[in-house]
């Protein structure tokens, strides 16, 4: 073990070079330089030392975008503990899987979530922000980042299954810090005093997106609203040059589509990141057309953060230049030191320009999921991450995708897993079958639409309680917009639902909106 594994290293390196450099900003104010960071990221490693957490225990950061997310992060490596970034909108009960299962002791939590936090298997809960908080970070300390092996976890990223059940993807120190050298080699360079705005959250890509920016002195800019709004990102391009965010690309459809776009000091936007679903080719001409050359598209998933395929802001530009739209519906092409491949269901490579399974080998591919031997077997076999997505690789080496395996819908950048939609709609006594796919929707890029057969001739008096079960069950952004009542689903002679012909027959049914 060595404390340069320990990504913690890297902000200890920057506040040396760049102590005075703005490191954590709400909205237009600088709340710490990179030496103020550093010393509160060792005094909550410190405080979570002496609270009695051992190297490799877990410690759960549950709440929306706020400053202290930064802070927590590298306290928890400093610390050699592993940072359980919990999605917000998650539902209680699926925020005590995620807590039971990491076996996490301690927690960061906003006020929104402190509350529903009281009875929970947690020792210990920290609102950000709060007076017990800032006694922590206050401490006097002299600790240095903890030793730590490459291939010990950092991240503990949790992922719906098609089961429904929850697995935690184990990122390693040493997978970040190749996120973070693919993220400068392939998608954006960073200068000491640039602004990675978040208003995705950080939780996800834009918190991943932290280690590559504190590593060369960027400022970690969290939106006072904790979250998406056009309006708000106009006036923080307007208050910090050189900026950059992520964005799924159902949020650069709607600032393009928003009066705001028509403020942006684009002379300070550097880029948007767009990544987490599908852009597709009339909307990324329609954004190049509004924000010019500032978009770069990145292809990855949990198993392997953020990395997988990249096209940076040149490449995109070039595609849009000459009109190549096969190109920009790609996803990119291989970064730096990442094999893709595209399999057949032997195992073995496909030719250009014929469809399989989208296979990663690399330095960013997880170390494992949580205790979960079987899942990592099936899911690593063979030295290659079998990603469950489907896509055809060009000759050039330029990846697109052409559906996605396991049905999954993507809705405002969120996964959503329709068996496990379908699991909790089973549990009413008056459905006898159900199926779950998605819709296009303008805004949202998918919308969850469940196909229901109910028994007794039931049909629409039935979504009253159907909706109140999933609300009781499941986040309330999983839950159904629309129900389709059938006599029957459509199957084929071995009895498998066939989702193709469901997505047919609803893509131009009305439902409803709520």
């Amino acid at each position: 073990m060595n404390p340069s594994h320990n990504l913690a290293t890297l902000l200890l390196r920057t506040a040396r070079r760049w102590p005075r450099l703005p490191a954590v900003a709400a909205g237009a104010s600088v709340l710490h330089d990179y030496a103020g960071l550093a010393r509160r990221a060792a005094s909550l490693a410190s405080a979570m030392r002496d609270g009695g957490l051992a190297a490799g225990d877990r410690v759960a950061l549950v709440g929306r975008n706020c400053a202290g997310y930064v802070e927590a992060l590298f306290a928890c490596w400093w610390a050699g503990l592993v940072a359980v970034p919990v999605n917000a909108k998650l539902h209680a009960r699926e925020l005590d899987f995620v807590l039971r299962d990491s076996g996490a002791r301690w927690a960061f939590v906003d006020e929104a979530w402190a509350a529903a936090l009281a009875g929970s298997s947690l020792a210990r809960a920290i609102v950000f922000g709060a007076r017990d908080c800032e006694a922590l970070a206050s401490r006097s300390t002299a600790l240095v980042p903890c030793a730590v092996a490459a291939d010990d976890p950092a991240w503990l990223f949790y992922t719906s299954g098609t089961t429904g059940r929850p697995k935690g993807v184990e990122i390693t120190h040493g997978n970040l810090l190749a996120m973070a050298q693919c993220f400068l080699s392939d998608v954006e360079g960073v200068a000491p005093g640039d602004a990675l705005l978040h208003p995705a959250p950080m939780s996800h890509g834009s918190g991943l997106y932290i280690v590559p920016h504190v590593a060369r002195g960027a400022a970690s800019v969290v939106p006072e609203s904790g979250g998406f709004d056009a309006d708000e990102i106009a006036s923080l391009v307007a208050a910090w040059d050189r900026c950059l965010f992520f964005a799924a690309p159902t949020m650069v459809k709607r600032l393009v589509e928003s009066p705001a776009c028509a403020r942006l000091d684009l002379a300070r936007l550097k880029c948007i990141v767009y990544g987490g679903g599908p852009m597709y080719a009339a909307d990324c001409k329609a954004a190049f057309a509004a924000l010019g050359p500032r978009l770069a598209q990145i292809y990855g998933q949990g198993e392997s953060p953020m990395t997988i395929t990249a096209m940076d802001r040149a490449l995109l530009a070039d595609a849009i230049a000459r009109q190549d739209d096969a190109r920009i519906a790609s996803v990119g092409c291989a970064q730096t030191g990442i094999d893709v491949r595209v399999a057949g269901t032997d195992g073995e490579s496909l030719p250009a320009g014929e469809i399989g399974e989208v296979l990663v080998r690399g330095a960013t591919v997880m170390r494992g999921y949580w205790r979960n031997a079987e899942a990592t077997r099936k899911t690593l076999g063979n030295g290659w991450l079998h990603t469950g997505d489907v896509g055809m690789m060009s000759g050039d080496g330029f990846l697109t995708l052409k559906d996605r395996s396991k049905d999954l819908i993507i809705s405002g950048g969120s996964n959503i897993y329709p068996r496990e939609v379908e699991e909790v709609l089973q549990k009413h006594p008056d459905v006898a079958e159900v199926a779950v796919v998605g819709r296009a929707h303008p805004d949202w890029g998918e919308e969850v639409v469940a196909c229901v057969v109910a028994r007794g001739g039931r049909g629409k008096d039935l979504e009253p309680a159907l909706d109140a079960l999933c609300l009781a069950e499941i986040a309330r952004f999983k839950r159904p917009k629309a129900y389709v009542f059938l006599d029957a689903l459509p199957k084929n002679n071995t009895g498998k639902v066939l989702k193709t012909v469901l997505r047919e027959h609803i893509a131009g049914t009305q439902g409803k909106t709520g």
